[in-house]
């Protein structure tokens, strides 16, 4: 433990809750010391929390098998034990925004796994290899809080994740259109099979709000701040379908795009190759090397095969050939609950720690 940031996490009996913990269980910067969750959980041993719930195929990590899980709404008691806490509470989205600002007041940092202040102005919504430099804006919303220390950053949609990486090298070809169909394991709903037996031999053409999300949040991660505010850019255009389909983990979409100057194939296979973001730069822990892998296989990626490249950080891409109607069409893949939730808010907190944002209390 010596010299590692002391880690709380707030939902750690939910199925997000749970890949924290699994994720932390050997982390070389931080150690899980606290364990918050609804009253229901409170005062009892995780292990006895999560006995009849834990959705995971590896075990609970034998560290924090016997941690006493506190109740999420004590914030003080929760926060003083803390140097920063993750945040993946099931609750209304105003009681969530509520919740994560009143840790921030306490001088903690909160990387929140939610969706409930992914539209705040001041708060980043960060991809490390995309846009790290959003993560400036939290000086304006320190201003706002009244903190020294306590901000949030939040984590962006599971799905974008599949495909938007593999869109961002190509931004110099000034893209303009984007048409992504996306295919989502049911682990994105927070469910398996045994409590989802509907979804055996099933797909459910439409996920609640999702399409809205996979249209709108790639904007901002593209966008710019201004006056102490992201604010989200206008291009390209993206229509989205969002599908359920009976895969345990790994959200894979089929992308259309066209640009305003086309690139060569052979242009876009090399960008995706040699693209390195922030946390290949700086070596983060978590951070996938390389992140995207292009296979030049037909029948590549799968998700069974792939969505695990980089311990689950990494993106697969394949099938990049010409189209129709659009300039090019491809496939690509992501880990949901690795990259697209918990892994990729354990990457905000390195870079965070990195850049300075994120030290010992």
């Amino acid at each position: 433990m010596a010299g590692k940031l002391k880690v709380g996490i707030v939902g750690g009996t939910g199925m997000v809750g749970q890949r924290f913990v699994t994720l932390l269980e050997n982390h070389p910067w931080f150690e899980v010391t606290t364990i918050a969750a609804s009253r229901n959980s409170a005062g009892k041993t995780y292990e006895e929390a999560v006995a009849n719930r834990w959705k995971l195929s590896s075990g609970i990590p034998e560290k924090v098998k016997q941690i006493v899980v506190k109740d999420a709404s004590n914030i003080e008691e929760v926060a003083g034990e803390v140097d920063f806490i993750f945040c993946a509470v099931d609750m209304k989205k105003e009681e969530i925004r509520a919740l994560e600002e009143a840790y921030a007041k306490t001088e903690t940092p909160v990387v929140s796994n939610n969706s409930a202040h992914r539209w705040t102005p001041d708060v980043p919504m960060v991809i490390p290899e995309i846009n790290p430099g959003h993560i400036r804006v939290i000086e304006a919303q320190r201003k706002r809080l009244g903190t020294k220390n306590g901000f949030i950053a939040v984590k962006p949609n599971c799905s974008i994740q599949s495909y938007v990486p593999a869109l961002h090298p190509l931004k110099a070809f000034g893209p303009t259109k984007v048409l992504a169909c996306t295919y989502q394991a049911i682990s994105g709903a927070g469910k398996s099979f045994a409590d989802w037996p509907e979804m055996v031999d099933n797909v459910i053409p439409f996920i609640g709000g999702e399409e809205e999300k996979s249209e709108q949040e790639p904007l901002r991660i593209w966008g710019e701040i201004r006056d102490g505010a992201i604010v989200k850019t206008d291009a390209p255009l993206i229509t989205t379908q969002c599908i359920r389909v009976p895969v345990t983990d790994g959200h894979m979409a089929a992308v259309y795009v066209s640009f305003e100057k086309k690139p060569s194939r052979e242009e876009i296979i090399q960008l995706w190759r040699s693209f390195k973001g922030r946390p290949q730069e700086l070596e983060l822990p978590s951070a996938p090397n390389p992140f995207l892998t292009y296979f030049e296989e037909d029948n590549r990626p799968q998700t069974r095969l792939d969505r695990d490249l980089g311990n689950g950080m990494g993106v697969a891409i394949g099938r990049l050939r010409e189209d129709t109607l659009f300039d090019y069409k491809f496939v690509s893949l992501s880990h949901n609950t690795v990259r697209g939730a918990a892994g990729g808010a354990v990457l905000i907190a390195e870079l965070l720690k990195a850049e300075g944002y994120i030290q010992a209390k």
